[in-house]
């Protein structure tokens, strides 16, 4: 039998301008649980967490810890109340040891200075409830992704966190690291600690989670245990629909034809590379061609991509554009040749996020025309509306801050500004990273679209089955070297992907 809930929250409200965030949203976290949060991108998930977290302040409803109504004003008060957040990126100071993280604001003190014996000792005992084997004194830089979660967990838990909310923590971590996240947390659950579990990996989700309260449009749509619902059962209440999208996926597009050797090409590399990123590669792609890049994190895939998009220099070799020996000296210079790239980091190098919906779709077209040649304002509303409505963009108000939009909604107004400029090669860098199922298969479905129209795609993804579903061939890098090109004409499996990538050779 269930015991009281930790945290609870009944008929939460939050309205941003323009947008319903949270509609009357009910949720409850009981000690001693691994609790999923679902739905799509722009249900509601992280501003229930902001509500939760003190980030947001709640126009409507009411939050209980412990059976208690309280306030949560803010982070540092959600904190003294137990609750701890430990986000995708996580939010230490890389120049301090891993002690001084865990301690940090904290820090045990003897006549007025910092008893940094102490903070090692304490900090050493913190890592080792948690069955890590950590030098608490090296500098939190030399750990990897991975252990910097576990340093940031490690810091929650001994702030004697009752409630642990982990926002997508598993994004960027490979299969190992998140075995061991999973045995820390756990362990944690024996203790009775409360966890809110956040992530986009439904395998990961039925693998670690007991229950899972779903949302849907700002709305609670439900609360389930998870052994209780199927993955298709989870995916038709996320979006409202039993989902055809990605299984429904038509294998036309990457089953069209496409002539051997790059004749025909749209774009053909030839011995591209530059020292230090990526080793010289040839590369063709075809009008209405979906290349797929695939290799482990660091292999040299964006490197690869950004030498065809002339944000990187190349250093050796030659690219024709339509047969014609071209110097892609800029982006600009790629621009105008009908290349368009999609970065894998839509908040840096692809949003502005103080911009509106609109300002940001027609950035790539301006930028083209020059800014001496100002778009009209009817202009930009007419295109700016045209593509919310084409890409489903939500809200579908063209005058709301993107900061403000679901990291899905974030990659379609990215897409939108490039396929405005109607580009011939569309480079796609992780598209579909980090947004919810629903997200990805819409963008899959443009993307077989766009080439069945006869626009070539360079498609990036770690996701192996997405670069397989999408690709009429496969080029694989491993330590910065393309190491195979394969041919996806229906034998092409992950296995044999992933063995490439091993081997680093053509099985």
């Amino acid at each position: 039998m269930l015991r009281q809930p930790v945290l609870e929250v009944h008929g939460i409200r939050k309205e941003f301008p323009g947008v319903l965030a949270l509609d009357g949203v009910d949720f409850r976290l009981f000690p001693g649980e691994v609790h999923a949060l679902m739905g799509e991108n722009g249900a509601g998930k992280s501003t229930l967490i902001k509500v939760l977290t003190g980030v947001h302040e709640s126009d409507g409803g009411r939050v209980l810890l412990a059976g208690r109504p309280a306030t949560i004003t803010g982070p540092l008060q959600a904190q003294q109340a137990g609750i701890s957040t430990v986000y995708q990126e996580v939010n230490l100071c890389p120049n301090l040891s891993v002690a001084e993280n865990i301690l940090i604001g904290r820090e045990p003190r003897r006549l007025g200075l910092v008893h940094w014996a102490e903070v090692r000792r304490r900090a050493a005992g913190a890592v080792a409830a948690l069955d890590l084997d950590l030098d608490v004194s090296m500098p939190l830089a030399d750990c990897s992704i991975a252990v910097q979660q576990l340093v940031a967990i490690a810091r929650a838990v001994d702030i004697d966190a009752k409630v642990l909310i982990l926002d997508e923590p598993t994004s960027s971590l490979d299969r190992d690291e998140v075995a061991q996240l999973f045995a820390v947390m756990r362990r944690l659950r024996e203790r009775g600690v409360a966890i809110l579990f956040v992530s986009h990996f439904l395998d990961q989700i039925y693998e670690i989670c007991d229950r899972m309260t779903i949302l849907r449009g700002g709305r609670l749509e439900g609360e389930y245990l998870t052994s209780e619902l199927s993955q298709r059962q989870l995916v038709a209440r996320m979006i409202g629909a039993e989902l055809q999208g990605l299984e429904g996926l038509s294998d036309s597009a990457r089953q069209q034809p496409a002539a051997p050797g790059g004749a025909g090409a749209f774009l053909r590399a030839t011995g591209l590379g530059r020292r230090g990123a990526v080793e010289p590669y040839d590369l063709s792609i075809r009008p209405g061609e979906v290349v797929g890049l695939a290799g482990l994190l660091g292999s040299g895939r964006t490197e690869a991509a950004r030498l065809l998009f002339g944000a990187d220099q190349a250093d050796a070799g030659t690219v024709r554009v339509d047969g014609e020996e071209t110097v892609l000296r800029n982006p600009r210079t790629a621009i105008g040749h009908g290349i368009a790239f999609c970065s894998e980091n839509r908040k840096t190098e692809g949003l502005v996020g103080e911009l509106t919906v609109r300002e940001n779709i027609v950035l790539a077209l301006q930028a083209a025309r020059g800014w001496t040649r100002p778009l009209g304002r009817s202009v930009q509303d007419e295109l700016a509306i045209r593509w919310i409505r084409a890409l489903d963009i939500r809200p579908n108000n063209p005058e709301a801050l993107v900061r403000n939009l679901s990291g899905g909604n974030q990659q379609k107004v990215l897409l939108a500004r490039w396929l405005i400029t109607d580009p011939r090669l569309l480079i796609l860098d992780e598209p579909t990273r980090g947004i919810d199922i629903g997200a990805k298969a819409e963008i899959q479905k443009l993307v077989a679209k766009l080439a069945g129209e006869g626009m070539a795609v360079l498609f990036i993804s770690a996701e192996l089955e997405e670069v397989l579903r999408l690709s009429h061939k496969v080029g694989i890098l491993r330590d910065h070297r393309m190491v195979a090109q394969l041919r996806n004409d229906g034998g092409l499996t992950s296995e044999l992907i992933m063995e490439t990538i091993a081997s680093g050779a053509q099985g």
